[in-house]
Formats: structure tokens, C-alpha cells, sequence
């Protein structure tokens, strides 16, 4: 269910992957809204980040919400192995799966929120048929698989066309970016429509506390 509060979701694949426990606990100190979790498997994505036992292991560490995105092909297999490790939501993209509609209904079915993700090069016309199997959009606003990337400012014309649907559908999804935000790119995703906003390397350039709060100062 979608609130009005603007939320903000560090991405854990820019933390320190020896000290993971004393990261998600900086990030929940600074304010972090989501824990955004990056699941790579080298498939549908160049990159190998982690698995269903990192979630797992970082749960105890928490009270964020575990925001899983799951980069990876056929990702129905392992809706069962997230939920068990503490995941509260899982997105999918619909590049990586023949069968979105019944994968987003395991999702739903395990008691976990429902995301779909869809990448730069993918209209958002071939989402438009399970919108209301969602609880959140992710638009990656930069390829999948690496962190540091530029932010694509093509991509908001797809925030802003999904936010567009979401009114004249009554629908009640938020809308998640990934890749490139940071002080100024917030910004225009913001006013583009977006409601939840994942940050890595900005977030862990530096002090964490500081730059999460310069972030929810530019959504003020």
C-alpha cells in the first residue's frame, strides 16, 4: 500500500561486504526507509553479487524493510528461498521470466510485496497488464549489474508516464528508481513522480548519515 511519505532506499552492493552488519545498522541509524538488496547471478546480469543467505544473515540487523532486487533469470525459483530468509519484498524484472504474471502471484502468495522491474530499453507497455498485481515499479534509471553508473534522464519519461497511469487507474504502486541518484537526480525523479529512491555510491561516498540527509532534504 502506497503512503505519501517519500522513501529513501540504500543500496547494500556500495557497503563494505566484510561488515555488512555494522552498514544496514549505519543506515537505519541515518534514517533509511528500504534496505535495497542486490541480487546478481551472473546471467542476467554480468555481475555476481549475493543470495537469499546475505538477506538472511543481515535480518537480525534490522527493522527496514528488505527491499530485494533480484537480478537474475527465472526468478520464480527462488520466491520460496527469499521469503524464508527474511525478505519483505521482491522485484522482478519482467526481461528475466516467460511468466510474470504467475511469478508476481508467487510473490504475493508468500506473503511478500510484489515489484516489477523493467530496464532502460524496456516500454513500459509491457508491464501495463500486471499493474495491478504490484505493490511497486522499479524503473532502473542506468543498465543492471554495476554501481557508479551515469543516470539515463530518458528514463523518467517512463516515471512520469507510469505515475500518469497509476491516477487514471486508481492504482496504489509506488514508483522506485535505481541507478544514478544522487543530490541533483533526485530532484528531477521526484517531480518526474518517483516515490522511493535507491542510492548506493552516493550514499557510501562519504559520511552515510550526512548524505542521507541531504538526500531527504531535496525531497523536502
Amino acid at each position: 500500500m502506497r503512503s505519501n511519505t517519500l522513501k529513501i532506499a540504500p543500496s547494500i552492493l556500495s557497503a563494505d561486504f566484510g561488515n555488512f552488519e555494522r552498514d544496514v545498522k549505519r543506515l537505519e541509524a541515518a534514517g533509511a526507509d528500504y534496505i535495497h538488496v542486490d541480487i546478481m547471478d551472473g546471467h542476467f546480469v554480468e555481475n555476481i553479487s549475493f543470495g537469499a543467505d546475505v538477506v538472511k544473515a543481515i535480518r537480525p540487523a534490522t527493522k527496514c524493510l528488505l527491499d530485494c532486487h533480484l537480478m537474475v533469470e527465472n526468478p520464480e525459483k527462488y520466491v520460496s528461498a527469499f521469503a524464508q530468509a527474511g525478505a519483505d519484498s521482491l522485484s522482478i524484472h519482467v526481461e528475466a521470466t516467460s511468466h510474470i504474471h504467475g511469478a508476481l502471484q508467487k510473490i504475493r502468495a508468500a506473503g511478500l510485496r510484489s515489484s516489477v522491474v523493467i530496464n532502460p530499453g524496456t516500454d513500459v507497455s509491457s508491464i501495463k497488464h500486471v499493474l495491478g498485481l504490484v505493490d511497486m515499479v522499479l524503473v532502473m534509471t542506468v543498465n543492471p549489474g554495476f554501481g557508479g553508473q551515469k543516470f539515463l534522464p530518458e528514463c523518467l519519461e517512463k516515471v512520469r508516464e507510469l505515475a500518469e497511469i497509476r491516477e487514471f487507474r486508481g492504482l496504489d504502486f509506488e514508483i522506485e528508481v535505481d541507478g544514478g541518484v544522487d543530490d541533483e537526480t533526485i530532484v528531477a525523479c521526484r517531480a518526474a513522480g518517483a516515490d522511493v529512491f535507491v542510492a548506493g555510491s552516493y550514499v557510501f561516498n562519504g559520511d552515510v548519515a550526512e548524505n542521507i540527509a541531504t538526500l531527504r532534504e531535496k525531497l523536502a
